[in-house]
């Protein structure tokens, strides 16, 4: 005969009769699942995307590097005075889409670019100086790549390359070992976050700077770059630059010609020494309340903000004088230029052989 089971009361109350969970219980539950989960899920999720970020980028290379081999054993990997020859060679030997020259660089890759901490306008990097490769002096050209990677490529003329040497082209897990490019690439297109050691990796990058950066701005809105001291040019190169069609009317018979080297960098980076009146107008800043004259040799006495003149980065101690280049060729062999001392400033004309003159040039 069936008989009924009854647990004794006692038990019961000894925690021996299976009970559920309580409401609260459950809540508490979900909330630390909730808690660890928005810890740990971002974490792996970026862990993840830094990893697919870096086989990109292995993989790019190898592609890359394999076609900088296969084009130094054909020869064709060195001669070429422009990255835009390098970069038409180059489509021979790896899938490019698209090419774009350093005036339309943001069609072909991120309009900015965060590196070193820094946001950077990709549509300013128009040459290799910009790279860091002052020596190169020739212009980027952007690329988009067929498996999704966009490039900005710099070539070097200097590129060596030899048939029967297997050392001219290296890869490896540090990347590919070659004196013929700086490149920087992002291996995510035109996603996001477009930032250095993330989906933005380079080749021979040592700096990404925007040259023609405002270092200087006027009260009137002119910008300045940064003040630098220039290096002098020959005659030869100086005939060349003129035939190049640099802003010079007449090269001086000296092998040491400053002036020359000033109007050089800034052409170089796509810009110009200032005018004579863009130098009147710093002397207007550094010199408030003084009116200042434009003639020639005639001094406009008054004392100098030098703490404005030091935070600009013309001087470091108070007295001491400064000159800059105008973008303006004087008598002959000689160039306007003004002078800046502590007590008064003055428009003069020198002979173009004076090292000691600083430049900068127009900037955005």
């Amino acid at each position: 005969m069936k008989k009924n089971f009854t647990v004794p009361e006692t038990e019961q109350h000894n925690g021996l009769w299976p009970k559920g969970f309580t409401l609260a219980e459950v809540l508490i539950t979900l909330a630390i699942i909730g808690i660890v989960a928005a810890l740990t899920i971002p974490t792996l999720i970026q862990n993840y995307q830094e990893r697919a970020w870096g086989t990109a980028s292995q993989v790019f290379q190898r592609k890359l590097g394999e076609a900088l081999r296969v084009m130094n054993v054909q020869g064709t990997l060195a001669g070429y005075t422009t990255t835009e020859a390098f970069v038409d060679e180059l489509s021979k030997h790896i899938k490019i889409t698209r090419i774009c020259d350093n005036d339309d660089i943001t069609t072909c890759f991120a309009d900015k670019v965060t590196w070193d901490g820094e946001e950077v306008e990709m549509s300013k990097i128009k040459t290799s100086k910009n790279f860091g490769k002052d020596d190169w002096n020739t212009n980027t050209v952007a690329v988009q790549f067929a498996n999704g990677v966009n490039g900005v490529i710099a070539y070097n003329p200097d590129c060596r390359q030899n048939q029967f040497s297997n050392d001219v082209i290296t890869v490896g897990e540090t990347g590919i070992g070659t004196n013929c490019l700086a490149m920087l690439y992002d291996v995510d297109g035109f996603k996001n976050p477009n930032t250095a050691d993330k989906d933005i990796n380079n080749l021979n990058v040592d700096k990404l700077a925007n040259l023609l950066k405002c270092s200087i701005e006027l009260s009137d809105g002119t910008c300045f770059t940064a003040p630098f001291y220039p290096t002098a040019v020959t005659e030869a190169e100086c005939e060349q630059l003129v035939a190049g069609g640099y802003s010079i009317k007449e090269c001086s018979y000296r092998d040491d010609d400053y002036w020359v080297g000033a109007v050089k960098a800034c052409h170089d980076m796509g810009s110009s020494l200032p005018s004579q009146e863009q130098l009147d107008q710093l002397a207007r800043d550094l010199y408030p309340g003084t009116e200042i004259s434009s003639t020639l040799n005639e001094r406009s006495n008054g004392t100098r903000a030098n703490d404005l003149a030091v935070s600009m980065g013309f001087i470091t101690s108070p007295r001491s004088p400064f000159w800059l280049w105008s973008s303006e060729e004087g008598s002959i062999h000689g160039a306007y230029f003004r002078g800046f001392h502590s007590t008064y400033t003055v428009r003069l004309d020198t002979n173009r052989i004076n090292g000691g003159y600083k430049a900068v040039c127009l900037a955005e």
